[in-house]
């Protein structure tokens, strides 16, 4: 699945398994947590208070109401002055409390959030270390990367936003209901009473704005995914003049990213009106009601005056009525009452995109390592003696699942005389990418593997090095099995110079010396020395010193190539792996590296997989491979002497030349080149 598509997944706002799994990130500051918890629980105290000290300061000093009584009220000072400004100090010190907790919780849950984050991204990229290559072939960059990326951030999104803003908002709408209820049940009951409707509308609103998000992260991804696309290959849309059509095309995705946004913004505009105008409903609600019930309150008390007889029982029945300063404080209760609800609204797509998040997150977390070392290892003592015991490979996960004594093909038609199938041979078999291939490369020899395209060539490396393991057969070093191999002394013992040089952001140096503090700046310069590479350093402003900008753009293949081949040789590895390290090079370029290759294998086990037959004539031993199995095997004039494979290999690239071999007593001259081509059967 594509990135841009992948992001159209949205699962539900709340997942139980996946947020006790996001709690554990939490653990190691879980002190950090608790502080910042009471501090929204005292942050949230002190929101609720506001009111009911503006209701205190009515009733008991502007418009004494005698039946008004409070906790706080009754320990104020009866002269109006001192108690206002008792009052007043009081605003001033929630002001000042309710700063110093919304530091502290603003604080420690946005550090925590980035810890959470830091570990989060440590242990991805350490898990993404530790798969094995073919994990890499199924999941593209641009996943992977929206993995530690987009995703972390929505997930510490949920830890420093939603999650805290969810707990304020739920105290404070709890403590609102609990005062007002307190205050006055039937007048909270009419405030209440437009709840279905604000909770019908944000229902509507979060399925609107849900779908808009879906759509913008969609569009978001396709904008990144084409523009990254449009620049890689601008040489290719200026050359063919594509630049209009490119153009209308980012055009058309731009505004549906645009069309997306506005729908959302839609959505706010209308939703955030429908709860003011229904919030507005309830405080006029409340005016209407209350009052009207303190007029009544208030021409009882007249009456009292008039007939001081009947004063007991109105005097009595005055301990519950409304007063003024409950009606004021219902006023701004209400006001903040919606508030929350309004915010819930947003944090719920906060924590739905959190919980897709974490569901991804953890999918790529929770994916088997295929390749590991294993429990018990072994450490080879020798000079590096490479065997290949009659080894069976195919790609995919059905093959990789086969057990040894399952794996076979089904017929062995096409096997090279003496090849044996495995046993058992099944009814359905993988496609093999290697059959029963069998060689040794001896300590300080170098041996070349030659063939066509999809011969298996490249194979041969990858499983050499454990990037993949396989179904049948053995691979040995110094008599043991790769498998019994600690990964990390198994690749240190070799050197790799692949086909296409891959430089990091840098400099020349640490692209050579690659972070291994054993190596010197003597072993550097040796290394760049011995592969020809000194004397172009040396024209570098910086020289060695010289910035390499990402994936040595700066660069020409040929200048990689050879970067690359001091990378290996400054490693000093017992075995040499090089993997078509000149087919991309110029002439020119290639007689430089050649001079380079003598000077690598000499003296070191060496393995070189190539196309061009020049660079490797002076092989010791030559491996030719054909549809997977190992069809011939001998010197390079040994081959030319038997006219098979490797002599029309050898022909096709040197038609235009004379061929002249010697043979063994024979000094034949081999004749021009043929045309035929390998067929099929060879």
């Amino acid at each position: 699945m594509a990135p841009n598509q992948e992001e159209e997944v949205l699962g539900k706002a709340y997942d139980g398994r996946l947020m006790r799994r996001l709690l554990t990130y939490l653990r190691p500051y879980k002190w950090r947590v608790v502080v910042a918890l009471t501090a929204i629980v005292l942050k949230s105290v002190l929101d609720v208070l506001g009111p009911f000290l503006t209701k205190i300061a009515i009733d008991k000093y502007l418009a004494k109401s005698p039946g008004s009584h409070s906790w706080i009220g009754d320990r104020l000072s009866s002269a109006p002055m001192t108690g206002i400004a008792q009052i007043g100090g009081l605003y001033i010190g929630i002001l000042i409390f309710t700063f110093t907790f919304e530091f502290i919780q603003t604080y420690l849950m946005q550090w925590t959030g980035q810890k959470v984050m830091f570990d989060l991204r440590r242990q991805i990229f350490r898990h993404l270390q530790y798969m094995h290559v073919g994990f890499f072939d199924r999941n593209p960059v641009g996943r992977l990367v929206t993995r530690v990326t987009t995703d972390v951030d929505a997930l510490n999104e949920m830890f420093t936003s939603g999650v805290v803003s969810i707990f304020e908002d739920v105290f404070v709408l709890a403590g609102i209901v609990a005062i007002m209820l307190e205050m006055n049940w039937k007048l909270a009951l009419i405030t209440f009473a437009v709840l279905p409707l604000i909770i019908y509308a944000t229902m509507v609103f979060r399925d609107k704005v849900r779908d808009s998000y879906r759509r913008i992260r969609t569009a978001i991804a396709r904008i990144n995914s084409y523009l990254q696309e449009a620049v890689s290959g601008m040489l290719v849309l200026q050359l063919f003049n594509r630049e209009k059509r490119a153009y209308k095309k980012f055009e058309e995705i731009n505004a549906s990213h645009m069309e997306a946004f506005k729908d959302a913004i839609m959505s706010y505009s209308v939703y955030y009106p429908v709860v003011e105008i229904l919030s507005s409903i309830a405080v006029a609600s409340i005016i209407w009601f209350g009052g009207n019930q303190i007029m009544r309150n208030m021409s009882v008390s007249s009456l009292v005056v008039k007939f001081p007889r009947h004063s007991v029982p109105t005097i009595q029945l005055a301990h519950s009525v409304m007063t003024i300063g409950v009606l004021v404080a219902f006023m701004q209760y209400a006001q903040r009452f919606f508030r929350p609800i309004q915010d819930l609204s947003e944090k719920y797509n906060i924590l739905q995109s959190a919980m897709a998040a974490g569901e991804r997150v953890f999918k790529l977390l929770d994916t088997k390592v295929e390749v590991t070392s294993a429990a018990v290892t072994q450490r080879p003592q020798g000079s590096g003696r490479v065997e290949f015991d009659r080894v069976w490979f195919a790609y995919g996960t059905r093959a990789a699942a086969l057990k040894p004594a399952g794996i076979a093909p089904t017929s062995t038609a096409g096997l090279k005389a003496g090849a044996s199938a495995p046993p058992g041979a099944e009814e359905s078999e993988p496609d093999w990418v290697l059959r029963d291939v069998s060689f040794v490369l001896e300590p300080g020899e170098t041996i070349a593997v030659v063939g066509h395209t999809g011969a298996g060539k490249t194979t041969l490396i990858s499983l050499l090095l454990r990037f993949y393991d396989v179904q049948r057969g053995a691979i040995r070093i110094d008599g043991v099995d790769v498998k019994d191999m600690d990964l990390d002394d198994l690749r240190s013992r070799f050197g790799v110079v692949l086909q296409d040089p891959f430089l990091f952001s840098g400099t020349v140096e640490g692209n050579i010396r690659l972070g291994t503090a054993r190596i010197q700046d003597e072993d550097v310069e040796q290394a760049a020395e011995d592969v020809n590479l000194a004397d172009f350093i040396r024209t570098l402003p910086g020289g060695y010193k010289e910035e390499v900008r990402e994936r040595g753009s700066t660069l020409s293949t040929g200048q990689k190539q050879l970067i690359s081949f001091a990378r290996a040789l400054a490693h000093n590895p017992k075995i040499l792996i090089l993997d078509e390290a000149t087919s991309s090079v110029d002439t020119e370029t290639e007689i430089r590296v050649r001079a380079a290759l003598n000077r690598m294998v000499e003296g070191r086990t060496s393995l070189i997989i190539a196309h061009r037959l020049s660079t490797i004539q002076r092989a010791d031993k030559i491996v030719v491979m054909h549809k997977g199995q190992v069809r011939e095997m001998g010197s390079h004039q040994q081959l030319l002497v038997e006219r098979g494979i490797y002599y029309k290999l050898y022909q096709l690239q040197y038609k235009d030349q004379e061929l002249s071999t010697d043979s063994a007593g024979t000094g034949a001259s081999a004749r021009p080149a043929a045309k035929s081509t390998v067929s099929a059967d060879d």
